[in-house]
């Protein structure tokens, strides 16, 4: 039986590369002018969200740019959306219908995206179809996924005339051993993979026995924000983020109880929501910290949030490259950040625009917010120059790299579509 189930698996291995390259024969020319991204949840709220936005924005200026989101659990976007930029949704949740077909599907489990991945619970056998559905309906452009799931799914199933960029915004590291597995051997087929730090880079051309055809590294950039630059006058530490045990804002407020001992005049405000908010609010009220620590709860607005304080710190376990330390930084604020291995290190100078925390130690978390919160000229030195570095994290300075990246991958397109050159033969001699 295993023998048999081998044959038939060798036997579709065939038939599908056999369609390939027929698909192939007949695809239009390899193009960048139609760019498609696929997100899970476009009208969700989080870094990996607004991160798209704003690259959709950048590219929709020379390209025809679609979001296709997997997932619609929103009637209205939580950011602000481009006009130029069109949106697809492939299992709207909202208004389902009466399909009888997907009503049996959504409860079957997926087989397309890895169990181990984080966001398996959102897919399922129907979210599979149709994701496949779409990803096989593409004969040329540019498709780009931004998650591991979605982009082993796009690898295996992606034309061979679609350009495939797969965009990682959590470090390699972090991902389950099963997902890594999957990664060495699927990302081979990409045109390129894009990670966000150098630490991950290196991490995957380490790991990986076989590159993509380009492995590169692109940092996110700062998006839009309303407001004008702090004036550090605010009492006032922030942090942002969604309320999960990673991002470890129950020790933030542990660490808290040193500092409002220390200045009860100084407030913290923790931004967010999800499935810890109630656990953080529970927290506040045993620490005797209620006045002191609040929880506002989500922002569409972070920059006018951020004006309105004088330090932003960051508490989580790890981070890919975290959006909320270059906002913070083009608003001019002082950071104090534990020093996780990739993005923060990466982003912050010790010292320089910020201060570096060893990580899950929250007495010393506490002694660095009370530094800054002492020291004035520290506070005001370490903000102007967080200033300096997030200019050169700039829109049109990070969207210029991901031009580059565009012209290069059609480039080797083309060379490897185009014609072989017969040389001319010199004339017979008489």
């Amino acid at each position: 039986m295993r023998a048999l189930a081998r044959k038939g698996k060798s036997a579709m291995r065939r038939l599908y590369r056999g369609y390939n390259r027929r698909k192939a024969s007949s695809a239009p020319p390899p193009s960048t002018r139609q760019v498609r991204i696929l997100l899970l949840h476009a009208y969700g709220m989080g870094g990996t969200i607004r991160t798209v936005f704003n690259l959709a924005s950048y590219l929709a200026e020379n390209h025809d740019v679609e979001i296709v989101s997997i997932l619609k659990e929103a009637e209205e976007p939580f950011f602000p959306i481009d006009p130029r930029v069109r949106f697809r949704f492939l299992d709207d949740r909202i208004n389902p219908g009466h399909d009888p077909v997907r009503a049996m599907l959504s409860k079957m489990p997926s087989r397309l995206i890895p169990k181990e991945e984080s966001a398996y619970h959102r897919f399922n056998l129907w979210t599979d179809l149709r994701l496949a559905r779409f990803i096989r309906s593409l004969d040329t452009g540019v498709l780009m996924a931004t998650r591991p799931g979605l982009n082993l799914a796009m690898a295996q199933l992606a034309p061979p005339g679609v350009i495939t960029i797969g965009q990682e915004h959590v470090a390699l590291r972090t991902q389950p051993e099963p997902v890594q597995e999957l990664i060495k051997w699927r990302y081979r087929r990409l045109d390129a993979l894009v990670t966000l730090t150098k630490a991950d880079l290196r991490d995957y051309r380490d790991t990986l026995p076989k590159k993509p055809r380009k492995l590169t590294r692109i940092p996110n950039a700062v998006p839009p924000m309303t407001g004008e630059i702090s004036k550090l006058d605010a009492k006032v530490a922030v942090a942002v983020g969604r309320m999960t045990r990673i991002k470890g804002f129950h020790r933030l407020i542990t660490a808290w109880e040193t500092v409002a001992a220390a200045h009860p005049d100084w407030k913290l405000r923790i931004y967010g929501a999800g499935p810890q908010e109630e656990n953080l609010a529970q927290q506040i009220v045993e620490a005797g910290l209620e006045g002191k620590v609040e929880l506002p709860g989500p922002t569409t607005d972070v920059g006018a949030e951020l004006e309105k304080a004088s330090i932003y710190v960051l508490s989580s376990r790890h981070e890919g490259f975290p959006m909320t330390i270059l906002e913070a930084m083009a608003k001019g604020l002082s950071i104090v950040s534990f020093n996780s291995p990739h993005g923060p290190k990466e982003m912050i100078t010790n010292e320089v625009d910020g201060l570096l925390v060893k990580p899950r130690t929250n007495a010393n978390l506490a002694a660095s917010i009370i530094r800054v919160i002492e020291d004035e000229q520290l506070r005001r030195g370490l903000a102007a120059r967080a200033l300096e570095t997030a200019r050169t994290y700039d829109v049109d300075v990070i969207g210029r790299q991901w031009d580059d990246l565009l012209a290069d991958l059609l480039a080797r397109r083309e060379a490897k579509t185009r014609p072989a050159v017969t040389p001319e033969l010199p004339p017979p001699c008489p």
